[in-house]
Protein backbone atom coordinates (compact mmCIF):
# COMPACT_ATOMS: atom_id res chain seq x y z
CA UNK A 1 0.00 0.00 0.00
CA UNK A 2 1.03 3.80 -0.69
CA UNK A 3 2.11 5.95 2.22
CA UNK A 4 -0.95 6.60 4.01
CA UNK A 5 -2.86 10.55 3.41
CA UNK A 6 -4.12 10.78 6.73
CA UNK A 7 -3.83 9.57 10.99
CA UNK A 8 -6.40 7.16 10.64
CA UNK A 9 -4.69 5.22 7.97
CA UNK A 10 -1.55 5.26 9.06
CA UNK A 11 -2.78 3.95 12.92
CA UNK A 12 -3.12 0.10 11.87
CA UNK A 13 0.57 -0.08 11.38
CA UNK A 14 1.56 2.25 14.04
CA UNK A 15 -0.58 -0.66 16.44
CA UNK A 16 1.45 -3.52 14.77
CA UNK A 17 4.64 -1.44 15.46
CA UNK A 18 3.47 -0.96 19.32
CA UNK A 19 2.32 -4.28 20.29
CA UNK A 20 3.58 -6.84 18.30
CA UNK A 21 7.22 -5.18 18.93
CA UNK A 22 7.07 -5.05 23.23
CA UNK A 23 8.11 -8.58 22.39
CA UNK A 24 11.26 -7.05 22.34
CA UNK A 25 10.30 -5.81 25.95
CA UNK A 26 10.34 -9.15 27.12
CA UNK A 27 13.56 -10.13 26.14
CA UNK A 28 15.30 -7.03 26.88
CA UNK A 29 14.15 -6.59 30.44
CA UNK A 30 14.82 -10.35 31.06
CA UNK A 31 18.27 -9.17 29.88
CA UNK A 32 18.68 -6.04 32.27
CA UNK A 33 17.14 -8.19 35.01
CA UNK A 34 19.56 -11.00 35.16
CA UNK A 35 22.70 -8.85 34.73
CA UNK A 36 21.38 -6.86 38.04
CA UNK A 37 20.54 -9.41 40.05
CA UNK A 38 23.91 -11.15 40.01
CA UNK A 39 25.47 -8.08 41.55
CA UNK A 40 23.05 -7.96 44.51
CA UNK A 41 24.03 -9.09 47.63
CA UNK A 42 20.59 -10.77 48.19
CA UNK A 43 21.57 -12.79 45.52
CA UNK A 44 24.99 -14.02 46.11
CA UNK A 45 23.90 -15.02 50.09
CA UNK A 46 21.25 -17.43 48.25
CA UNK A 47 23.05 -18.74 45.44
CA UNK A 48 27.00 -18.15 46.75
CA UNK A 49 29.16 -20.06 48.75
CA UNK A 50 30.75 -19.20 51.76
CA UNK A 51 34.54 -19.67 51.61
CA UNK A 52 37.41 -20.51 54.35
CA UNK A 53 37.00 -16.84 55.82
CA UNK A 54 33.07 -16.92 55.86
CA UNK A 55 32.65 -14.55 53.28
CA UNK A 56 29.87 -15.65 50.42
CA UNK A 57 30.60 -15.29 46.64
CA UNK A 58 29.77 -16.52 43.67
CA UNK A 59 31.56 -18.50 41.27
CA UNK A 60 32.21 -17.05 38.03
CA UNK A 61 31.09 -20.85 36.52
CA UNK A 62 27.85 -20.31 38.01
CA UNK A 63 27.55 -16.50 36.74
CA UNK A 64 28.46 -17.91 33.59
CA UNK A 65 25.61 -20.70 33.81
CA UNK A 66 22.93 -18.06 35.17
CA UNK A 67 23.96 -15.77 32.53
CA UNK A 68 23.82 -17.71 29.43
CA UNK A 69 21.63 -20.61 30.20
CA UNK A 70 18.40 -19.19 28.83
CA UNK A 71 19.93 -19.17 25.39
CA UNK A 72 19.43 -22.52 25.27
CA UNK A 73 16.40 -22.67 25.79
CA UNK A 74 15.72 -19.38 23.10
CA UNK A 75 17.92 -21.53 20.74
CA UNK A 76 15.36 -23.75 20.79
CA UNK A 77 12.11 -21.68 20.88
CA UNK A 78 13.56 -20.11 18.22
CA UNK A 79 13.80 -23.59 15.90
CA UNK A 80 10.39 -24.36 17.44
CA UNK A 81 9.35 -20.96 15.48
CA UNK A 82 8.80 -22.14 12.03
CA UNK A 83 6.52 -25.06 12.25
CA UNK A 84 4.51 -23.67 15.11
CA UNK A 85 4.15 -20.57 13.04
CA UNK A 86 3.22 -22.56 10.08
CA UNK A 87 0.47 -24.57 12.13
CA UNK A 88 -1.48 -22.19 14.47
CA UNK A 89 -0.18 -18.70 12.57
CA UNK A 90 2.18 -16.11 13.91
CA UNK A 91 -1.10 -14.46 16.17
CA UNK A 92 -1.67 -17.61 18.13
CA UNK A 93 1.96 -18.84 18.27
CA UNK A 94 2.84 -15.46 19.73
CA UNK A 95 0.31 -15.81 22.10
CA UNK A 96 1.29 -19.36 23.02
CA UNK A 97 5.05 -18.13 23.68
CA UNK A 98 3.81 -15.73 26.14
CA UNK A 99 2.23 -18.38 28.20
CA UNK A 100 5.34 -20.89 28.29
CA UNK A 101 7.36 -17.63 28.63
CA UNK A 102 4.76 -16.82 32.25
CA UNK A 103 5.56 -20.72 33.46
CA UNK A 104 9.26 -19.97 33.07
CA UNK A 105 9.10 -17.13 35.08
CA UNK A 106 6.96 -18.31 37.74
CA UNK A 107 9.80 -21.36 38.40
CA UNK A 108 12.51 -18.63 38.78
CA UNK A 109 10.57 -16.28 40.87
CA UNK A 110 9.67 -19.15 43.34
CA UNK A 111 13.07 -21.01 42.79
CA UNK A 112 14.23 -22.48 46.29
CA UNK A 113 17.84 -23.70 45.17
CA UNK A 114 20.04 -22.89 42.04
CA UNK A 115 19.15 -25.86 40.03
CA UNK A 116 15.22 -25.02 40.18
CA UNK A 117 16.29 -21.55 38.81
CA UNK A 118 18.23 -22.67 35.86
CA UNK A 119 14.82 -24.50 35.11
CA UNK A 120 13.26 -21.18 34.92
CA UNK A 121 15.78 -19.84 32.94
CA UNK A 122 15.55 -23.11 30.64
CA UNK A 123 11.73 -22.66 29.99
CA UNK A 124 10.86 -19.46 29.85
CA UNK A 125 14.32 -18.91 27.24
CA UNK A 126 11.78 -20.95 24.85
CA UNK A 127 9.27 -18.62 25.25
CA UNK A 128 11.24 -15.66 24.39
CA UNK A 129 12.76 -17.73 21.53
CA UNK A 130 9.44 -18.39 20.34
CA UNK A 131 8.82 -14.81 20.12
CA UNK A 132 11.82 -13.64 18.87
CA UNK A 133 11.46 -16.02 15.73
CA UNK A 134 7.74 -14.96 15.44
CA UNK A 135 7.09 -11.46 16.12
CA UNK A 136 9.70 -9.83 13.84
CA UNK A 137 8.24 -12.65 11.29
CA UNK A 138 4.77 -11.20 12.21
CA UNK A 139 5.45 -7.70 11.29
CA UNK A 140 7.20 -7.62 8.17
CA UNK A 141 4.06 -9.97 6.87
CA UNK A 142 1.70 -7.29 7.94
CA UNK A 143 3.26 -4.12 8.25
CA UNK A 144 2.17 -1.82 5.29
CA UNK A 145 5.11 -1.08 2.92
CA UNK A 146 5.71 2.78 3.48
CA UNK A 147 6.43 1.77 7.76
CA UNK A 148 8.45 -1.87 7.80
CA UNK A 149 11.60 -0.59 8.29
CA UNK A 150 10.73 1.34 11.19
CA UNK A 151 7.84 -1.34 12.62
CA UNK A 152 10.73 -3.89 12.11
CA UNK A 153 12.85 -1.53 14.05
CA UNK A 154 10.91 -0.76 16.91
CA UNK A 155 11.35 -4.30 18.21
CA UNK A 156 14.90 -3.53 18.77
CA UNK A 157 13.92 -0.52 20.44
CA UNK A 158 11.59 -2.18 22.80
CA UNK A 159 14.41 -4.79 23.69
CA UNK A 160 16.53 -1.43 24.96
CA UNK A 161 13.36 0.09 26.67
CA UNK A 162 13.41 -3.60 28.52
CA UNK A 163 16.74 -3.26 29.86
CA UNK A 164 16.57 0.34 30.56
CA UNK A 165 13.42 -0.48 32.99
CA UNK A 166 14.64 -3.87 34.58
CA UNK A 167 18.04 -1.36 35.29
CA UNK A 168 15.81 1.15 37.17
CA UNK A 169 13.62 -1.76 38.42
CA UNK A 170 16.88 -3.25 40.50
CA UNK A 171 18.57 -0.11 41.70
CA UNK A 172 15.17 0.40 43.31
CA UNK A 173 14.91 -3.19 44.82
CA UNK A 174 18.89 -4.12 45.20
CA UNK A 175 19.06 -2.76 49.03
CA UNK A 176 16.54 -5.08 50.31
CA UNK A 177 17.44 -7.23 52.85
CA UNK A 178 15.55 -10.09 51.95
CA UNK A 179 14.83 -12.23 48.50
CA UNK A 180 12.93 -10.05 47.23
CA UNK A 181 15.69 -7.69 46.30
CA UNK A 182 16.01 -10.10 42.80
CA UNK A 183 12.71 -12.25 42.88
CA UNK A 184 10.73 -8.70 42.27
CA UNK A 185 12.71 -7.87 39.19
CA UNK A 186 12.05 -11.54 38.16
CA UNK A 187 8.36 -11.94 39.29
CA UNK A 188 7.13 -8.69 37.06
CA UNK A 189 7.58 -10.10 33.74
CA UNK A 190 3.98 -12.50 33.77
CA UNK A 191 2.76 -9.06 33.55
CA UNK A 192 4.24 -8.01 30.49
CA UNK A 193 3.68 -11.65 29.31
CA UNK A 194 0.30 -10.73 29.76
CA UNK A 195 0.21 -7.58 28.25
CA UNK A 196 2.12 -8.57 25.50
CA UNK A 197 -0.26 -11.87 25.13
CA UNK A 198 -3.50 -9.33 25.07
CA UNK A 199 -2.21 -7.39 22.83
CA UNK A 200 -1.67 -9.84 20.22
CA UNK A 201 -4.79 -11.06 20.69
CA UNK A 202 -6.23 -7.64 19.36
CA UNK A 203 -4.60 -7.88 16.03
CA UNK A 204 -4.84 -9.60 12.70
CA UNK A 205 -3.38 -12.77 11.60
CA UNK A 206 -0.66 -12.13 8.89
CA UNK A 207 -2.73 -12.06 4.76
CA UNK A 208 0.57 -14.02 3.86
CA UNK A 209 -0.18 -17.00 6.57
CA UNK A 210 -3.80 -17.25 5.20
CA UNK A 211 -2.55 -17.26 1.55
CA UNK A 212 -0.45 -19.82 2.26
CA UNK A 213 -3.57 -21.54 4.17
CA UNK A 214 -5.63 -21.14 1.03
CA UNK A 215 -8.01 -18.91 2.78
CA UNK A 216 -8.25 -15.60 0.50
CA UNK A 217 -11.09 -14.01 1.68
CA UNK A 218 -9.49 -14.07 5.57
CA UNK A 219 -6.36 -12.59 4.02
CA UNK A 220 -8.42 -10.24 2.23
CA UNK A 221 -9.84 -8.80 5.69
CA UNK A 222 -6.46 -9.24 7.10
CA UNK A 223 -5.40 -6.43 4.76
CA UNK A 224 -8.20 -4.18 4.82
CA UNK A 225 -7.69 -3.92 8.95
CA UNK A 226 -3.69 -3.31 8.50
CA UNK A 227 -4.19 -0.83 6.04
CA UNK A 228 -7.53 0.91 7.37
CA UNK A 229 -8.76 0.38 3.75
CA UNK A 230 -12.06 -1.22 2.10
CA UNK A 231 -11.91 -4.44 1.67
CA UNK A 232 -13.07 -4.41 -2.35
CA UNK A 233 -10.62 -1.40 -3.08
CA UNK A 234 -8.94 -1.88 -6.32
CA UNK A 235 -5.45 -0.84 -4.39
CA UNK A 236 -6.09 -3.80 -1.79
CA UNK A 237 -7.24 -6.31 -4.65
CA UNK A 238 -3.84 -5.38 -6.52
CA UNK A 239 -1.71 -6.35 -3.34
CA UNK A 240 -3.69 -9.34 -2.49
CA UNK A 241 -2.74 -10.41 -6.14
CA UNK A 242 0.72 -9.59 -5.75
CA UNK A 243 0.54 -11.58 -2.51
CA UNK A 244 -0.91 -14.87 -4.20
CA UNK A 245 0.97 -14.57 -7.34
CA UNK A 246 4.37 -14.76 -5.39
CA UNK A 247 3.37 -17.15 -3.12
CA UNK A 248 2.11 -19.81 -6.47
CA UNK A 249 5.38 -19.01 -8.06
CA UNK A 250 7.09 -20.65 -4.58
CA UNK A 251 4.54 -23.74 -4.13
CA UNK A 252 5.46 -24.21 -8.06
CA UNK A 253 9.13 -24.86 -6.80
CA UNK A 254 7.91 -27.34 -4.81
CA UNK A 255 6.83 -27.94 -0.42
CA UNK A 256 9.70 -26.10 1.09
CA UNK A 257 12.26 -27.83 3.15
CA UNK A 258 15.61 -26.90 5.04
CA UNK A 259 17.66 -28.38 2.46
CA UNK A 260 15.58 -26.14 0.44
CA UNK A 261 17.23 -23.00 2.34
CA UNK A 262 20.54 -23.78 1.74
CA UNK A 263 19.69 -24.71 -2.49
CA UNK A 264 22.26 -22.51 -4.71
CA UNK A 265 19.87 -21.17 -7.49
CA UNK A 266 19.65 -18.47 -9.46
CA UNK A 267 17.00 -17.02 -6.51
CA UNK A 268 20.91 -16.58 -4.18
CA UNK A 269 18.75 -18.82 -1.89
CA UNK A 270 22.01 -20.42 -0.13
CA UNK A 271 23.06 -16.87 -0.13
CA UNK A 272 20.31 -15.42 1.65
CA UNK A 273 19.71 -18.27 4.42
CA UNK A 274 23.59 -17.65 5.16
CA UNK A 275 23.18 -14.20 5.10
CA UNK A 276 20.88 -13.91 7.87
CA UNK A 277 22.47 -16.94 9.88
CA UNK A 278 25.65 -14.83 9.92
CA UNK A 279 24.32 -11.58 10.31
CA UNK A 280 22.55 -12.43 13.74
CA UNK A 281 25.96 -14.07 14.61
CA UNK A 282 27.64 -10.85 13.91
CA UNK A 283 25.49 -8.94 15.67
CA UNK A 284 26.15 -11.10 18.78
CA UNK A 285 30.23 -10.98 18.02
CA UNK A 286 30.18 -6.98 18.20
CA UNK A 287 30.18 -7.71 21.77
CA UNK A 288 27.57 -5.66 23.28
CA UNK A 289 25.51 -8.10 25.71
CA UNK A 290 28.56 -7.99 27.31
CA UNK A 291 27.11 -5.04 29.01
CA UNK A 292 23.77 -5.99 28.84
CA UNK A 293 24.34 -9.73 30.25
CA UNK A 294 27.09 -8.41 32.56
CA UNK A 295 27.49 -5.38 32.81
CA UNK A 296 26.62 -4.46 36.60
CA UNK A 297 28.80 -7.85 37.22
CA UNK A 298 31.81 -5.72 34.94
CA UNK A 299 31.63 -2.57 35.94
CA UNK A 300 32.01 -3.75 39.66
CA UNK A 301 34.85 -5.53 39.20
CA UNK A 302 36.77 -3.03 37.22
CA UNK A 303 35.95 -0.58 40.69
CA UNK A 304 33.16 1.22 40.07
CA UNK A 305 31.68 2.07 43.13
CA UNK A 306 28.41 2.37 41.65
CA UNK A 307 27.75 -0.15 38.97
CA UNK A 308 24.12 -0.01 39.32
CA UNK A 309 24.25 3.57 38.43
CA UNK A 310 26.52 3.08 35.20
CA UNK A 311 24.30 0.30 33.96
CA UNK A 312 21.21 2.64 34.25
CA UNK A 313 23.35 5.26 31.80
CA UNK A 314 24.64 2.70 29.22
CA UNK A 315 21.24 1.33 28.97
CA UNK A 316 19.31 4.70 28.91
CA UNK A 317 22.12 5.42 26.04
CA UNK A 318 21.26 1.90 24.33
CA UNK A 319 17.00 2.93 24.62
CA UNK A 320 18.09 6.35 23.22
CA UNK A 321 19.95 6.09 20.16
CA UNK A 322 17.75 3.36 19.11
CA UNK A 323 15.63 6.16 18.50
CA UNK A 324 17.65 7.92 15.41
CA UNK A 325 17.29 4.08 13.52
CA UNK A 326 13.63 5.05 12.70
CA UNK A 327 14.66 7.74 10.55
CA UNK A 328 17.87 6.37 9.90
CA UNK A 329 17.08 2.63 8.64
CA UNK A 330 15.08 4.21 5.58
CA UNK A 331 16.98 7.22 5.20
CA UNK A 332 20.54 5.98 4.86
CA UNK A 333 19.23 2.31 4.13
CA UNK A 334 20.61 -1.27 6.01
CA UNK A 335 23.71 -1.96 3.76
CA UNK A 336 25.22 2.06 4.98
CA UNK A 337 24.05 1.70 8.42
CA UNK A 338 25.81 -1.83 8.79
CA UNK A 339 28.92 -0.90 7.54
CA UNK A 340 29.61 2.52 9.90
CA UNK A 341 28.41 1.23 11.77
CA UNK A 342 30.53 -1.86 12.60
CA UNK A 343 33.52 0.49 11.89
CA UNK A 344 32.71 2.70 14.80
CA UNK A 345 31.96 0.02 17.23
CA UNK A 346 35.67 -1.32 15.85
CA UNK A 347 36.78 2.33 16.76
CA UNK A 348 35.40 3.00 19.94
CA UNK A 349 36.40 -0.13 21.31
CA UNK A 350 39.66 0.40 20.62
CA UNK A 351 40.08 3.63 22.31
CA UNK A 352 38.77 2.34 25.28
CA UNK A 353 40.98 -0.66 25.75
CA UNK A 354 43.99 1.46 24.94
CA UNK A 355 43.12 4.02 27.63
CA UNK A 356 42.30 1.31 30.25
CA UNK A 357 45.56 -0.84 29.35
CA UNK A 358 47.76 2.15 29.42
CA UNK A 359 46.33 4.12 32.28
CA UNK A 360 44.81 1.85 34.59
CA UNK A 361 41.47 0.91 34.90
CA UNK A 362 41.40 1.85 38.61
CA UNK A 363 42.33 4.91 37.59
CA UNK A 364 38.80 7.73 37.50
CA UNK A 365 39.90 9.41 34.76
CA UNK A 366 40.52 5.97 32.79
CA UNK A 367 37.41 5.34 34.31
CA UNK A 368 35.34 8.04 32.86
CA UNK A 369 36.98 7.68 29.34
CA UNK A 370 36.19 4.12 29.96
CA UNK A 371 32.08 4.90 30.05
CA UNK A 372 32.58 7.52 27.77
CA UNK A 373 33.65 5.45 24.91
CA UNK A 374 31.81 2.04 26.05
CA UNK A 375 28.37 4.56 25.72
CA UNK A 376 29.61 5.44 22.50
CA UNK A 377 30.05 2.19 21.22
CA UNK A 378 26.50 0.83 23.15
CA UNK A 379 25.13 4.12 20.61
CA UNK A 380 26.39 3.11 17.28
CA UNK A 381 25.19 -0.93 17.94
CA UNK A 382 21.95 1.11 18.79
CA UNK A 383 21.49 2.77 15.57
CA UNK A 384 22.40 0.31 13.04
CA UNK A 385 23.69 -3.02 14.08
CA UNK A 386 20.74 -3.88 16.88
CA UNK A 387 17.83 -2.87 14.48
CA UNK A 388 19.19 -3.12 11.34
CA UNK A 389 19.97 -7.12 11.60
CA UNK A 390 16.37 -7.87 12.55
CA UNK A 391 15.21 -6.03 9.54
CA UNK A 392 17.22 -7.86 7.19
CA UNK A 393 16.72 -11.29 8.72
CA UNK A 394 13.28 -10.56 8.50
CA UNK A 395 12.70 -9.24 4.59
CA UNK A 396 15.37 -11.00 2.77
CA UNK A 397 13.74 -14.43 2.58
CA UNK A 398 11.15 -16.08 -0.12
CA UNK A 399 7.70 -16.68 1.83
CA UNK A 400 8.13 -20.13 0.97
CA UNK A 401 10.91 -21.39 3.26
CA UNK A 402 10.48 -17.80 5.26
CA UNK A 403 9.57 -19.02 8.37
CA UNK A 404 12.06 -21.46 8.38
CA UNK A 405 15.24 -19.24 6.76
CA UNK A 406 14.15 -16.43 9.67
CA UNK A 407 14.15 -19.09 12.45
CA UNK A 408 17.06 -20.67 11.72
CA UNK A 409 18.40 -16.82 11.68
CA UNK A 410 17.22 -16.45 15.31
CA UNK A 411 18.32 -19.45 16.51
CA UNK A 412 21.97 -18.55 15.06
CA UNK A 413 21.63 -15.47 17.41
CA UNK A 414 20.20 -17.28 20.49
CA UNK A 415 23.61 -19.89 19.50
CA UNK A 416 26.03 -17.01 19.41
CA UNK A 417 24.63 -15.59 22.15
CA UNK A 418 25.19 -18.76 24.62
CA UNK A 419 28.52 -19.32 23.69
CA UNK A 420 29.26 -15.74 24.39
CA UNK A 421 27.52 -15.05 27.49
CA UNK A 422 29.29 -18.24 28.29
CA UNK A 423 32.68 -17.40 28.03
CA UNK A 424 32.34 -13.41 28.66
CA UNK A 425 32.73 -14.88 32.78
CA UNK A 426 35.83 -16.64 32.34
CA UNK A 427 37.24 -13.96 30.00
CA UNK A 428 37.00 -10.84 32.28
CA UNK A 429 36.45 -12.96 35.71
CA UNK A 430 39.09 -12.82 38.50
CA UNK A 431 39.37 -16.32 39.28
CA UNK A 432 39.86 -17.25 35.45
CA UNK A 433 41.56 -14.40 32.35
CA UNK A 434 41.02 -11.48 34.26
CA UNK A 435 41.62 -9.86 31.17
CA UNK A 436 39.24 -7.07 32.73
CA UNK A 437 38.46 -4.16 30.11
CA UNK A 438 40.84 -5.62 27.87
CA UNK A 439 37.92 -7.86 26.36
CA UNK A 440 37.29 -4.98 24.08
CA UNK A 441 40.12 -5.92 21.86
CA UNK A 442 38.88 -8.71 21.62
CA UNK A 443 34.81 -7.57 20.34
CA UNK A 444 36.88 -4.61 18.65
CA UNK A 445 38.36 -7.06 16.36
CA UNK A 446 35.19 -8.43 15.31
CA UNK A 447 34.02 -5.41 14.85
CA UNK A 448 36.50 -5.00 11.89
CA UNK A 449 35.14 -8.37 10.45
CA UNK A 450 31.52 -7.08 10.57
CA UNK A 451 32.90 -3.80 8.20
CA UNK A 452 34.06 -6.33 6.32
CA UNK A 453 31.36 -9.08 6.13
CA UNK A 454 28.45 -6.06 5.55
CA UNK A 455 30.59 -3.87 2.58
CA UNK A 456 30.90 -7.57 0.48
CA UNK A 457 27.81 -9.44 1.48
CA UNK A 458 24.65 -7.14 2.79
CA UNK A 459 22.24 -6.07 0.01
CA UNK A 460 20.55 -2.79 0.41
CA UNK A 461 16.77 -3.87 0.37
CA UNK A 462 14.93 -0.05 1.51
CA UNK A 463 11.68 0.79 -0.11
CA UNK A 464 11.55 -2.38 -1.68
CA UNK A 465 8.43 -4.75 -1.25
CA UNK A 466 9.32 -8.53 -0.35
CA UNK A 467 8.48 -9.78 -3.79
CA UNK A 468 10.77 -6.97 -5.37
CA UNK A 469 13.53 -7.92 -3.14
CA UNK A 470 13.42 -11.58 -4.61
CA UNK A 471 14.06 -9.75 -8.27
CA UNK A 472 16.91 -7.77 -6.54
CA UNK A 473 18.62 -11.07 -5.46
CA UNK A 474 18.45 -13.12 -8.50
CA UNK A 475 19.91 -10.21 -10.91
CA UNK A 476 22.33 -8.20 -8.63
CA UNK A 477 25.39 -8.67 -6.38
CA UNK A 478 25.28 -7.01 -3.33
CA UNK A 479 28.07 -4.69 -4.79
CA UNK A 480 25.29 -3.23 -6.91
CA UNK A 481 21.88 -3.82 -5.21
CA UNK A 482 22.22 0.26 -4.06
CA UNK A 483 21.59 0.83 -7.58
CA UNK A 484 18.90 -1.78 -9.01
CA UNK A 485 16.77 -1.17 -12.27
CA UNK A 486 13.21 -2.04 -11.74
CA UNK A 487 12.36 -0.32 -14.54
CA UNK A 488 12.60 -3.14 -17.46
CA UNK A 489 10.66 -5.73 -14.99
CA UNK A 490 6.68 -6.14 -14.02
CA UNK A 491 7.91 -5.24 -10.20
CA UNK A 492 8.14 -2.16 -9.71
CA UNK A 493 10.57 -0.41 -7.49
CA UNK A 494 9.64 2.10 -5.01
CA UNK A 495 12.42 3.25 -3.86
CA UNK A 496 13.57 6.38 -3.42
Amino acid sequence: MSTPSSFKTALPGILICCVAAFGGFLFGFDTGTISGNMAMQSWINQFGTAGSDGVITVASSINSLVGSIMAVGEFVGALLGSPVADSIGRRYGTISACLVLAVGVAIQAGAPVLGVFILGRIVGGVGIGLVSAMVPMYQSECAPKWIRGTVVTGYQWFITIGILIANIVNNATKDRADDSAFRIPIGIQIVWASVMALGMFCLPESPRYYVKKNNLEEARKSLARLNAADANSAELDSELADIVTQYEAEVALGEASYTDCFKKNDRKVYLRTMTGILIQAFQQLTGVNLFFTYGTVFFQNAGFTDPFTISMVTSGVNCAATLPSFYLIERFGRRNLLIYGAAAMFIFQFIAAVVSVAVGADNLTAQTILVVFVCLYIASFAMTWGPVAWVVLNEIHPLNIRAKSVSMGTASNWFWNFIIAFVNPYIFGAEYGNIGSKILFIYGTTCFFCTIYAYFYIYETKGLSLEQIDHLYANYTALESAKADFSKTDVEASKK
